[in-house]
């Protein structure tokens, strides 16, 4: 198991109830673990790409990844097909790709001329970013576009994997990936207590002053959260959409013993100070206690093979008292 750091203030007690203040959850070593070194794909593949078309890739010396989690990259990384990377999007921010070609500086949008400029073989690609007619401009170029499921949730992990791995003439790897993945999530969970009632950990996405959501079922954060032993604030407190404006009813409502932010959203509001001032937080338990986790943005929701390390990582700052 890959060794995971957090940091934060010390705490009050050993027992996973008494830990209190901010921390932040950090991968000690982000890069993926290639499965094999640079395996030599079987190609011509032929594959159903997402958005129904047969797509067939006979050339994976040219990748080029681009989703708005960064996971496509992360899992062809894994692979063991990094040297083959001329680019990827700006979630993808481990520091084995940080000299790949981000096709996204903007943001999530691609340029279709930034691209071609690649020359790539083939595009990894979903409808979490776009615009679509970029992707299209691409297949008329006569460049294979294999779109996957634009999805994020637990149980997608080993079949995305399989998915970019078939797509890549690497089944084999694709297959001990997913099975080295699944180890390390069930690894993962074992680290949650199993004594005492679960924690309610509240998902919060937050870009400055205008954008204060509150994450509910089908976030995917729901289920990351689950996996951790806890529950879902937002979900248990009956909220039926995947987010919602944050409100202090909605807040109390769901009466959070933790949250848990992106590290780019909590420093956008100002960090634990500006976050105390968002009506309803002082009134919840993780509000009085400042036990906040936050987590890198283009980590803690990618759901790709560093689920594992990812989840270990969350474990340790939610149960762990500091050293």
């Amino acid at each position: 198991m890959t060794l995971v750091s957090c940091s934060g203030p010390e705490e009050s007690g050993s027992d996973a109830g008494s830990v209190v203040g901010p921390r932040t959850a950090v991968i000690s070593d982000p890069d993926p673990d290639p499965i094999q070194s640079a395996p030599v794909p079987a190609l011509p593949a032929t594959v159903r790409s997402f958005d129904g078309v047969d797509v067939t890739v006979s050339d994976a010396s040219r990748i080029v990844t681009a989703d708005q989690y960064g996971t496509l990259t992360t899992t062809v990384y894994a692979l063991g097909l990094g040297d083959n990377l001329v680019g990827r999007d700006t979630s993808a921010e481990f520091p084995a790709v940080a000299g790949v070609p981000d096709v996204t500086p903007g943001g999530h949008s691609l340029s279709a001329e930034g691209i071609l400029a690649l020359n790539p073989t083939v595009v990894l690609t979903d409808t979490s970013i776009g615009p679509r007619a970029v992707q299209d401009q691409l297949r008329a170029a006569g460049i294979p576009v294999v779109f996957f499921d634009p999805t994020r949730t637990m149980n997608g992990v080993t079949d995305q994997i399989n998915a970019v791995a078939a797509a890549l003439g690497v089944a084999e790897q694709g297959a001990r990936l997913a099975e080295r993945t699944t180890q390390e999530i069930a690894e993962a969970r074992d680290l949650a207590p199993t004594d005492g009632p679960p924690l309610k950990i509240a998902f919060l996405y937050m870009r400055g002053p205008a954008v204060k959501m509150l994450a509910g079922p089908g976030s995917g954060a729901d289920e990351l959260v689950e996996a951790l032993g806890a529950e879902d604030a937002g979900t248990v407190s009956g909220l039926s959409e995947q987010f919602v404006p944050i409100t202090s009813e909605a807040l109390i409502a769901a009466s959070p013993d933790v949250i848990l932010m992106m590290t780019g959203g909590l420093e956008s509001i100002g960090g634990i100070d500006g976050l105390e001032e968002v009506p309803g937080i002082a009134q919840t338990p993780a509000g009085r206690d400042e036990r906040v986790v936050d987590m890198a943005d283009g980590v803690v929701l990618s759901f790709g093979p560093n689920t594992g390390k990812v989840l270990t990582a969350l474990a340790k700052a939610v149960y762990e008292p500091q050293q």
